[in-house]
């Protein structure tokens, strides 16, 4: 094995389950955490390896069953710096903000994407932000997946970051999702309650785990589609478990679109479908309520489906009256 650059911070074993996909397709679907740019330079770099050996192309073709080693160096100091990004603000007050984070934009600064991310965005956009979250994550209370779409709330002052954590922290903030997931789930009502932790061999990703932390999520069937065999579903959580959405769901054989992460199979589904999710997630945080950290008032906030969810939904109805055609 190479000498590496870099001190290594974390090494990440993955199972290539998919044909024919480079090296750096695979690693950036894998661990979304960093960009696929970034994953390229590794490669380049020489810190991934496929079955114990050395490889620089970012192009090879992995074929199924085969292991990829990342060796994840330790993180360069970050200068986050303000850019003029666009930003969708539903509301705007003294003590907080609440934004809607589009699909493919990172929260906050880590290696691979030092610009472009939401904090980027609102550093340009307002005069202050906490301080809590350190200069990677200014006013940053929670956070959302990056290939996943949807409100979040930002803090504007510390005051304001304590008490909003806090009310995260006691479940007493209301979420609310809508989910396209690959298959029929059979009931029109499930409650989910299984303890997620950290995955014992892939070590970025989550499962259901005896020993890892309670976790709730109640689960409405909205629609069936099922020539299609896809369900569009309402979700509500009632803990804030990483990924909590995208495994408990997974666990019981239903993986949201687009997923692959956690199960989804691209080739489940037609390939027009496929290309309308433009590497999202079919999933999105449509609803956040609270009570303001500082007035004492309850407020609500709920948005319209966003793309690409909003296409893609659009075309499954649009193919299941088709196919339900004689």
């Amino acid at each position: 094995m190479s000498g590496f650059q870099r001190k290594i911070a974390e090494v990440l074993s993955f199972e290539v389950q998919e044909e024919g996909l480079r090296l750096d397709q695979f690693l950036a679907q894998a661990y979304p955490d960093i960009s696929r740019s970034y994953v390229q330079k590794l490669i380049e770099e020489g810190y991934v390896f496929v079955d114990t050996v050395e490889v620089k192309k970012p192009s090879k073709r992995l074929r199924v069953g085969q292991q990829v080693l990342l060796y994840l160096p330790e993180p360069e100091p970050l200068e986050v710096l303000p850019e003029a990004i666009p930003l969708e603000v539903l509301y705007e007050d003294e003590d907080l903000m609440v934004v809607v984070k589009p699909c493919g934009m990172v929260v906050h600064p880590s290696p691979g994407y030092t610009s472009g991310t939401l904090v980027n965005a609102l550093l340009y956009y307002a005069k202050s932000l906490s301080s809590i979250g350190g200069v990677e994550r200014p006013g940053i209370v929670h956070r959302l997946d990056k290939n996943t779409a949807g409100l979040m709330v930002v803090a504007k002052t510390d005051i304001a970051h304590r008490r909003l954590v806090e009310e995260f922290k006691e479940r007493r903030v209301q979420k609310l999702y809508r989910a396209l997931v690959k298959g029929l789930f059979p009931k029109d009502y499930e409650l989910i309650e299984a303890p997620i932790g950290r995955h014992p061999e892939e070590r970025k990703t989550f499962a259901i785990r005896e020993d890892g932390k309670p976790a709730r999520t109640e689960v409405w069937v909205l629609e069936r589609f099922r020539r299609q065999e896809i369900s569009l579903l309402k979700v509500k959580i009632h803990t804030g478990r990483t990924h909590q959405i995208r495994v408990h769901l997974s666990s019981l054989g239903f993986p949201i679109l687009g997923d692959t992460t956690y199960r989804f199979k691209r080739n489940s589904v037609r390939p027009e479908l496929l290309e309308s999710t433009k590497d999202c997630h079919m999933l999105v945080s449509y609803h956040l309520g609270f009570m303001h950290p500082t007035k004492g008032k309850w407020l609500s906030f709920e948005i319209e489906d966003p793309e690409p969810f909003r296409s893609t939904l659009a075309l499954i109805k649009e193919l299941e009256e088709k196919l339900t055609k004689p």
